[in-house]
């Protein structure tokens, strides 16, 4: 009918498409500075706030930790992810990893756009290192299928290629022509990981701007290349490291920052 718009007619003029997401990764490490010298969250949150990213990573993010909570008077009444996400980010997910006897930690995910599900993949070998693979489906106007997955992987190389392969398989699992970002700490000191991503139609952000992944170990004084953010059926611009003030001083990692356009 002429002149007639349905409600689900105005829901779609209303959500424009969206032609990017703005990306940061960070290694928490459990809201404290290198050696656990000083509790740090608060700060933390400020930072990843002022980077105003539509879609947050992170690597040992506390959900619960009873012990912390009594000895820090600053410590939140919720979990940390929650804490970071407050009033920015209207959805998040968590994956826990480890648990131990005063609390737990995983990966985590904060996005400004609806999550619609989400599972956690346990992809831990046999031994003491727990490390998970966190999944997630969002919702982005105007784009069918948009996947992130956040990853946090072991420190012994094979069981690095184990978890890689772990990795692919999802990745491949899904349609096609769905858009994925993979970001996170891979521990990968050996430059392994991209070739096998290559392999399921992945490239790395830094990588593609320089030629090689970014140093982002230690944190004061990076070293090592730990940390990536790889895409699938996307392009990626503007790639950062964020080693300035504060962040420098926030983790024992330096987050990465890229625009990816859909």
């Amino acid at each position: 009918m002429e002149g007639f718009a349905t409600e689900a007619g105005v829901r779609q003029v209303q959500q424009t498409t969206v032609e990017s997401l703005h990306v940061l990764t960070v290694n928490t490490h459990k809201g404290f500075t290198l050696f656990n010298r000083r509790f740090i969250l608060p700060e933390l949150r400020e930072a990843v706030r002022a980077v105003s990213a539509d879609l947050v990573f992170l690597q040992e993010v506390l959900g619960t930790h009873q012990r912390h909570a009594r000895r820090h008077a600053n410590w939140p009444d919720a979990p940390q992810y929650e804490f970071l996400a407050e009033s920015m980010w209207s959805d998040f997910a968590y994956g826990r990893n480890a648990v131990y006897p005063h609390g737990d930690h995983g990966n985590a995910v904060l996005s400004k756009y609806p999550i619609l599900s989400y599972e956690n993949f346990d992809i831990s070998v046999p031994g003491p290192e727990r490390r998970g693979m966190l999944y997630c489906q969002l919702d982005v106007p105007g784009h069918w299928q948009v996947h992130a997955i956040c990853v946090h992987l072991g420190l012994m190389e094979r069981d690095r290629e184990k978890q890689l392969g772990l990795l692919c398989e999802l990745v491949c699992s899904l349609p096609r022509e769905a858009q994925v970002i993979v970001a996170g700490d891979f521990n990968d000191w050996r430059l392994r990981a991209s070739a096998m991503l290559e392999n399921c139609g992945m490239h790395e952000a830094f990588a593609r701007a320089n030629g090689i992944v970014a140093k982002s170990f230690p944190a004061r004084f990076p070293l090592l290349r730990l940390d990536r953010i790889y895409v699938r059926n996307a392009s990626t611009h503007n790639a950062q490291i964020l080693s300035h003030r504060p962040w420098s001083h926030l983790s024992d990692h330096l987050p990465l920052a890229v625009e990816v356009r859909l």
